[in-house]
């Protein structure tokens, strides 16, 4: 509890300084004469500087190497930053005119926002950190944002106090005064996450270099992180949800105090007392101590998305009431609006917040990196570009409504203009959120088997994948000899590796398996023809065929572009448990053989391995192919020893399919060209004469060991030199695994799954 109430006291800093900025920024207009173009210019400009350093402070923030980690520090420079800025920001004075205020509020602004940044960023990112369970983040959010709330509770009271004349003559005399206080209480209060939130040192981290020149050249690489967090959809619906219902209701946050001066006091805003102050602090009110509570008892009961559709609901008829409860002579009515109004705002932050932590969990899984920063930084991007927007914006309705600030009563259609957008944007942009993550599907169970899969993946004990095949002997004795074909790699360099991998792929490839999905797709997305065409440019150069797994979802695209390059194509049906889309793949991959795409076809992958179907089964989908495409050679694909285990399918099929993994079973690089030979003489053994061909065989640079099998740049290298040499000078046909990295596959095979390809996931050689 203490952790979480020093992360709360930080998010108090975190929204006082903004809710005392909305309150102070109605001077701009009310009292130094800031026309509305002004007003919306001076919200926009500086929180689109703000948005575009969030990311690149996320980038920092997640690779800083320190004894304090990578986010204290940061949380309390930029805790200063923000004090002395505010304070420095609202010395503005009427003599000085409003051209001069103008600049010089708009110039502090941008160092205010820089402060904000520093400290925002990081200090979000320590909150996603603090917890791995599902509930349990949402119970930290909750308590910060109950503590957070007193912000709002206490920032209209400003209002009370700058125009009441007993205690400042002016409200921007009020102002130079007040931001004295609230920046140095403020920045105490941003401190303290920094000083009393645990921490573990980085400085043996893997991180990128921090020097001034790395992070200018990583700027590619943070709009890639960008992009990359961006395609993940749970992600992006939190973001567009946000953005519509945390800005639209900043379009119009102001209007409040215009409504209850202009339309319930008819312009007279030292009649209007303490209305417009109670409008606000109320509300907030009813948010700490009813709606946060309630919302955190609900997400545990119903689940995060249901809550915020329910919360949102509740929001969306507390608008409706305020149309109704706004009444000149009854101010007091507007109250009874507020317990529902509070439910859209006060719900937001406490659920999402909890929701990107999961959400943050799912790219860790499906990237193999942990990129709080990145995320949080992205999240909070779209919430302030969108509250610049919503700066704009509510300068442009001022002007089309035909609002004055310099009339003492505006006429009925601006009031009524103000009252309309009040009530009506807040329930499209909400109404449209609700619809957008209507189809969230990061669930608790889900969110558990995430958490369950990470933290098995982190698990220091060893790993050791031993082959199924029960005759280990002859295996064992290969694993110790090396073969003449291999390189001598005794005295070469990195460099000389290198030069000699190039050398051996220019050389070219029989085969290499089409690695089709881009960065943040996965299995069951459509591919589009325009990208199976781009990749397939990077690679046709290199190879004589091309594998493909399936024949649906786009997938259908491969064959027919690699023939377009002049390409052999085996092609694959994806065969699983689920016969309705087994049927379909057949259907395909039989259409496709007859359009001429096809030179050998391929009827599952791997099937009997994982144990989905039976030997019986599957004979009838091989049969099936067959009888169709009597002139194609047709075949079954799996693990070597699955031939000799299984007689059946050797004899059903026209050639003989392996996937063989040195790495899976363990072996040293150093023996690991003899140990597929070995694979690929247990399969000739079983084939009864029949053509053998390696479909699947490779080496990962980067990931989790396998016993005596370590993944580097160089051991991939080395056993793509030693096999595509072994393979010409015997006249084994085989594939390589795989074309290019794909991040999804970490979900199956852990943090070595995304790196068994030649290129990078952004189609880059990795080995140049």
């Amino acid at each position: 509890m203490g952790q979480k109430i020093a992360f709360g006291i930080g998010m108090l800093a975190n929204q006082m300084f903004p809710a005392i900025l909305g309150i102070f920024m109605v001077v701009l207009v009310q009292d130094l004469g800031f026309p509305g173009w002004m007003w919306g210019i001076l919200f926009f400009l500086p929180r689109v500087f703000d948005s575009i350093t969030d990311p690149i402070m996320g980038f920092i923030s997640d690779n800083t190497k320190s004894k304090w980690g990578r986010r204290r520090q940061y949380v309390f420079i930029g805790a200063i930053m923000l004090g002395v800025s505010f304070v420095v920001m609202w010395q503005l004075y009427r003599e000085n005119g409003v051209d001069y205020n103008f600049a010089y509020f708009l110039f502090w602004s941008f160092i205010f926002y820089l402060g904000l940044t520093i400290f925002s960023v990081p200090y979000v990112a320590m909150g996603y950190e603090m917890s791995n369970d599902f509930h349990e983040r949402t119970d930290i959010m909750a308590v910060a944002q109950w503590i957070g709330q007193w912000a709002w509770v206490i920032a209209p009271w400003f209002w009370v106090i700058m125009y009441d004349p007993s205690w400042f003559e002016s409200a921007d005399v009020a102002t130079r005064e007040l931001a004295l206080w609230v920046g140095i209480v403020c920045m105490v209060f941003a401190m303290v996450p920094a000083i009393f939130i645990k921490s573990t040192s980085t400085l043996n981290e893997n991180y990128s270099p921090l020097t001034p020149q790395n992070i200018g050249s990583s700027l590619k690489e943070i709009l890639q992180g960008f992009k990359e967090a961006f395609t993940s959809i749970p992600f992006r619906k939190l973001c567009i949800a946000t953005f519509l219902i945390f800005n639209a209701f900043n379009t119009i946050a102001a209007f409040s105090f215009f409504i209850v001066v202009y339309y319930l006091f008819s312009g007279d805003a030292g009649a209007a007392g303490v209305w417009p102050t109670l409008f606000g602090s109320v509300g907030a009110l009813v948010t700490t101590f009813i709606v946060i509570p309630i919302v955190a008892k609900l997400s545990k009961k119903i689940g995060k998305k249901r809550a915020f559709i329910a919360s949102q609901g509740i929001s969306v008829f507390g608008y409706i009431l305020l149309w109704f409860l706004f009444i000149p002579g009854k101010p007091y009515m507007f109250l009874f609006a507020l317990p529902f109004f509070s439910f859209g705002i006060g719900s937001l932050f406490t659920l999402m917040m909890s929701m990107t932590a999961d959400v943050i969990d799912l790219d860790e899984l499906s990237s193999g990196k942990r990129r709080e920063g990145v995320f949080g930084a992205i999240y909070w991007w779209m919430v302030k570009f969108g509250f610049a927007i919503a700066g704009l914006l509510s300068g442009a309705i001022l002007t089309i409504v035909g609002f004055d600030a310099t009339l003492e009563t505006q006429s009925e259609g601006a009031v009524l203009g103000l009252r309309a957008f009040y009530s009506g944007l807040p329930i499209l942009g909400t109404l449209i959120a609700m619809y957008v993550m209507k189809d969230y599907d990061l669930t608790e169970t889900r969110a558990n088997e995430i958490r369950a899969e990470l933290d098995a993946r982190k698990s220091t004990k060893p790993i050791t994948i031993t082959s199924v095949y029960q005759n280990r002997n002859a295996l064992l004795v290969s694993q110790k000899q090396t073969l003449e074909t291999d390189f001598d790699f005794s005295k070469t360099t990195p460099s000389d590796i290198k030069n000699a991998f190039n050398n051996t792929l220019n050389t070219g490839l029989h085969g290499i398996c089409f690695s089709p999905y881009l960065e943040g797709q996965s299995i069951g997305e459509h591919l589009t023809e325009a990208q199976i065409i781009r990749r397939m440019e990077v690679v046709a150069p290199y190879t004589q065929w091309i594998r493909s797994f399936s024949c649906t979802e786009g997938n259908e695209f491969i064959p027919k572009v690699a023939k377009q390059k002049g390409l052999k194509t085996m092609v694959g049906a994806w065969i699983d448990s689920n016969k309705a889309n087994n049927d379909k793949e057949i259907e395909s991959l039989i259409s496709l053989a007859d359009q001429g795409l096809v030179d050998i076809a391929v009827v599952g992958n791997e099937v009997m391995l994982r144990n989905e179907l039976t030997e019986e089964e599957l004979l009838h989908y091989i049969q099936k192919v067959k009888q169709a495409l009597p002139g194609i050679p047709v075949g079954y694909v799996d693990a070597y020893y699955q031939f000799k285990e299984n007689p059946a399918l050797v004899d059903a099929c026209d050639i003989v399919l392996v996937n063989c993994y040195p790495f899976w079973e363990g072996s040293n690089i150093t023996h690991a060209t003899a140990h597929l030979k070995e694979m690929y003489s247990l399969a000739k053994q079983a084939a009864n004469g029949k053509k053998v061909i390696i479909t699947e065989t490779g080496w990962p640079n980067e990931g989790s060991s396998n016993n005596e099998a370590y993944p580097s740049m160089e051991n991939a290298m080395r056993y793509f030199i030693n096999i595509q040499n072994w393979s010409q000078e015997e006249s084994v046909e085989m594939f390589y695994f795989s074309s290019f990295d794909e991040s999804w596959k970490v979900r199956h095979e852990g943090d070595v799954g995304q790196a068994w390809g030649l290129w990078d996931k952004n189609e880059n050689l990795k080995y140049k």
